[in-house]
Parts: C-alpha cells; structure tokens; sequence
C-alpha cells in the first residue's frame, strides 16, 4: 500500500486545492490545501501570503499544507515559521495538516519535516494537528493545554518522538494515533517505551489510541489486551500492521478490552480459525486487508501496510 490519493476529508470539512487564479470560496464546510508542484518557482511562503491575502483569516478555522517544492530535501521548518509569523492573525485556527502528499509527490519516508513545539507554542488553541512524515522530525516535550487530536504518520518512527511525546502534557486529548512502522525506514522503540508513553497520556479524555503501520503489532497486542488504561478507550487501532495468530490469542484471551467498540487489525496475518473467533467477540473486529507472509527457506517475511 501506498499513500496514493490526497486527503478529501479534514477537520470535518471538504478539502479544495488553493489555485491563487481562481476565487476563494468562505464556505465554512471547506479547508484548503495549499501545495506546490515540482516546477513552481515561487515559494511555499509565498502562496501561504497569498492565500492569507484573500481569506478570511479572523474567521479561518482549518488549513491543509501539501508539498513545499521539494520535500524531500528541504523541510517543514519554513514552511511553519511562515505559519507562526501570521500566527497573531489567525485566532481561529484549530486544525492544521503539514505534509499532505501523496506517493507520486514524496513516499512518506523520503518527507523531510521539522521541529513542532516553536509552532504548537505559537497556536495554543490548536485543537488538531496532523504530521505526515518521520524524516527529521523533531517533537521537544511540550505542553499544550487545547490539543484533541494529534496525528503523526511515518514509515518509521524514531524512538525519540515517543520519548518526548512520553514527557508532554495535553489534558484534552481526544484521538492519538501513531503509525510506527519498520526499522528499514527509520523505526525504533519497544513495548516499554510506549507503556511510558500511555502512561502519560491516557488523559480521561482519550477514547481512541492508533498505534498503527507498526513491525511491533503482535508486542503491541498482547501488552495492550492486558493494559488497564485501554478499558476507556471506545477504538483501539492497530491496522496497517503485521499483526498474527500470536496477537489473535492474545485478544482472545484479552481481560481489558470488554469495553471496546471497535478493535481495527486490518492488513494482518491471522489465520481464518482465529479470525473466525476474533469476529464473535463482543465488539466489533475489524480484519480487512489479509495478508500472506513471504518466506525464503526458514526465513519468514512480514510486511507493514506503508513502508518507504
């Protein structure tokens, strides 16, 4: 699987691409999502200028960022300080999606990103923030006391981000959701690190936890079927994973996960008995997107949903 399509859907709202040629719609059901092709000669700041220029901005809630240019040698760091310097102008500002691209613009493991706590710091009303991309991300601890819904998507998520992320308070949040992935693009971490990390903040507020795309699942399965802090959540998201009959079991066998309404394993390597079982439990199992490992003599071979 690839990133293939860009997002149609944020915030609530229906995604339009910013043409600086045409009109700008203030329909309030809209985000825009500004981005550059390979051979635009101006700059990222540039259109954000120029979009601010026509918009509403007292009023602006939601704002798509897709390509940069050149993403996968330059990075989000502009990109964010354009954002941060209009930051006094934008008081409504509450949802925010840096690196919207898809595979044929940048593969989400070549998207160089940047460092996020100058930018949470400027917006602290932010009530969503979605990352795509792990390559040189940067997430210091923070604090902030109005973000719902943090998002970050990699191919490989380096153990630092959940270190810090471990060490940062946001008491509202609603929605966390991680994607792991392999270490062939930049993955590092175990259980205990993410025990930390839930730990911290499994605020009262969480109802869904996504640790997803991860080369970990059955670890992470099997700590999570058995962790208190998952009796309040309402979906525990573990798709796009290598999930197999060990974490099957493990859900199976499961004491904390009673109060669930859905469990989401899609893109996994269960068995059909064990699917079969997964499925009469009492809340929903989602297993779509089966998968069949590759094996090469005694060497077994599983694959998570987005890698490079």
């Amino acid at each position: 699987m690839t990133i293939s399509d860009s997002t149609t859907t944020f915030a609530n709202k229906k995604v339009v691409q910013y043409d600086p040629d045409l009109p700008y719609d203030p329909s309030a059901d809209i985000v825009y999502r500004l981005s550059l092709e390979y051979d635009d000669e101006g700059k990222m700041g540039d259109l954000i200028a120029s979009f601010l220029g026509k918009a509403d901005k007292t009023a602006l809630s939601a704002l798509i960022i897709g390509m940069w240019g050149d993403p996968y040698e330059s990075g989000a760091d502009e990109v964010m300080a354009a954002l941060i310097a209009r930051a006094a102008e934008l008081p409504k500002l509450r949802a925010l999606f840096i690196g919207d691209m898809t595979y044929e613009e940048c593969e989400i493991s070549w998207i160089v990103q940047g460092s996020y706590k100058p930018l949470l710091d400027a917006f602290p009303l932010l009530e969503e923030l979605r990352i795509r991309g792990g390559n040189k991300l940067v997430i210091e601890p923070f604090a902030h006391q109005h973000l719902r819904k943090l998002t970050i998507e990699s191919g490989g998520l380096d153990e630092k981000i959940a270190q810090a992320l471990a060490q940062s308070s946001m008491p509202q949040l609603e929605h966390l959701e991680l994607w792991l992935g392999t270490n062939d693009y930049g993955f590092s971490g175990d259980v205990q690190l993410y025990q930390k990390l839930l730990a911290q903040l499994a605020v009262p507020s969480l109802r869904y936890l996504g640790l997803r795309n991860a080369e970990i699942a059955d670890d992470l399965t099997v700590w999570l079927a058995e962790e208190p802090l998952v009796a309040q959540l309402a979906i525990l998201d573990l798709s796009l994973g290598t999930p197999t009959d060990l974490a099957a079991v493990a859900v199976l066998n499961h004491t904390q996960l009673g109060k669930l309404k859905r469990l989401d394993l899609s893109h996994h390597y269960i068995s059909k008995e064990n699917q079969a079982k997964l499925k009469a439990l009492p809340f929903e199992v989602v297993l779509d997107d089966e998968q069949e490992e590759d094996q090469d003599g005694d060497d077994i071979y599983r694959y998570v949903a987005v890698g490079e």
